[in-house]
């Protein structure tokens, strides 16, 4: 399995689906399933039951996952694929087109 492109605290551009252009910072990334769950976005509604944390139930309006290739990486406020490269024997992720770093992994 391949290194993840986009980390939990990224903020990004959604470039397909209902929620086409926002932007939003990422809350979650599932490296199993390849999605990752945007703030406000591809809202969803679920009925729950009551139970001891939400004693009356009811509709609650949450954000669903996305598939990570309907997301892009916000540098600059421009969106921008994401690589690897090695700079100083650190791997670090590189916006392609700009050239510029992105963020260091530890």
């Amino acid at each position: 399995m391949s290194a993840m492109k986009i980390k939990k605290g990224d903020t990004v551009r959604i470039i397909a689906g209902k929620d086409k252009g926002k932007e939003g910072k990422i809350l979650a990334v599932n490296v199993k399933d390849s999605t990752v769950i945007v703030e406000n976005a591809n809202m969803v509604t679920k009925h729950t039951k009551p139970s001891a944390a939400n004693q009356n139930g009811g509709i609650v309006t949450k954000e669903s996952p996305l598939h990570i290739s309907n997301v892009m990486l916000l540098v600059d406020g421009n969106p921008y694929r994401v690589g690897f490269q090695i700079k100083d024997g650190k791997k670090v992720r590189v916006a392609k087109k700009a050239g510029e770093i992105v963020k260091t992994i530890d």
